[in-house]
């Protein structure tokens, strides 16, 4: 989830620069939901 989350981190600038709404959109959204799982998973691994 960490690598995913990373690599639409490194492409969202790139959409965002060529005007493309609806993958900047995407992006947005796998981001959130790929942090949002490694979160949880390091934190049921620290307990």
């Amino acid at each position: 989830h960490e690598a995913v989350a990373r690599t639409a981190r490194k492409l969202f600038p790139i959409a965002d620069k060529a005007g493309d709404e609806p993958t900047a959109d995407l992006l947005t959204q796998r981001l959130t939901v790929h942090e949002q799982t490694a979160w949880m998973l390091r934190s049921l691994l620290e307990e």
